[in-house]
C-alpha cells in the first residue's frame, strides 16, 4: 500500500511571521504566527496544530520544504534546524535532498 503524500513547508524567512502549510490528500492547510521573538517556539507548535487539522500524525509526514531565503538570517536558520532536525528524525528528503547524505544549505 503507498502512503499518501503529505508535503510540509516551512517559511520563516520574514521577521515577523512563521509561515507553515500542509499538502495532504491534495487539500493545502496553513498556518501562521505574526510573533517577532518567538519564532523558534512557534514552527513546531504550527506543524502540530495542521497534522491534527489533517488527521495526521507528524510521522506521516513524506517530504519537507524549507524556504532558503532571501530573508532574515536567524529567520532563515530557525526554519533550515526544523525542516533538518524532522527530516532526520522522519527519513524524509528535505527540498528533494536527504538529510544525512546533504544539508538543506549545500
Amino acid at each position: 500500500m503507498n502512503k499518501q503524500a503529505a508535503v510540509l513547508h516551512i517559511d520563516t524567512s520574514k521577521t515577523r511571521e512563521v509561515r507553515v502549510s500542509l499538502n495532504y490528500g491534495g487539500a493545502v492547510a496553513e498556518r501562521e504566527a505574526t510573533h517577532e521573538n518567538t519564532k523558534a517556539q512557534e514552527v513546531l507548535a504550527l506543524i502540530e496544530d495542521l497534522c491534527r487539522e489533517q488527521h495526521i500524525r507528524v510521522s506521516d509526514i513524506t517530504e519537507i520544504t524549507v524556504a532558503v531565503g532571501p530573508g532574515s538570517f536567524t529567520g532563515l536558520r530557525v526554519g533550515a534546524a526544523v525542516a533538518n532536525t524532522l527530516g532526520t528524525l522522519l527519513d524524509v528528503p528535505i527540498n528533494g535532498k536527504k538529510t544525512l547524505a546533504t544539508p538543506v544549505y549545500s
